[in-house]
């Protein structure tokens, strides 16, 4: 967005000069007008952009199968705790959450699709594409 405020000013002193003696008033005027467009368009850019969580990742995480085929996911890590699965449909509603205390997750309730799943594990957690065939 910033290139195209750029080639605009430019565009526009251009013009000024060769058709107006008072071009220096234009050129300023055109360059306030241009730069106050493309802040204003860049921090609407900024504004839309979701903001990046800090997460740390689990250590050793495996999801398996993945494609799921027979309404059963195994959801291991390094250190084997408790966690916390969500899984959202690609809409981003959620669909389910539970707690997993063993390695085995049932997901036969869900419809097959595309679905994120979310794994929080003590202060860590990770995300991932889960297929459901």
């Amino acid at each position: 967005m910033f290139f195209f405020g750029v080639i605009f000013v430019i565009f526009f002193v251009y013009l000024l000069i060769q058709t107006s003696a008072m071009a220096k008033n234009y050129f300023y005027i055109t360059f306030l007008l241009a730069f106050f467009f493309t802040v204003s368009a860049s921090a609407q850019d900024s504004k839309q952009l979701p903001k990046p969580q800090e997460t740390t990742s689990i250590e050793g995480l495996s999801l398996y199968p993945n494609p799921v085929l027979n309404g059963k996911v195994y959801i291991t890590s390094k250190n084997d705790l408790e966690k916390e699965i969500i899984i959202f449909d690609i809409l981003g509603k959620k669909v389910l959450q539970t707690h997993l205390s063993s390695k085995e997750l049932n997901v036969s309730d869900l419809v097959p699709g595309v679905y994120i799943i979310k794994i929080s594990e003590e202060n860590a957690s990770a995300t991932r594409k889960l297929i459901i065939r």
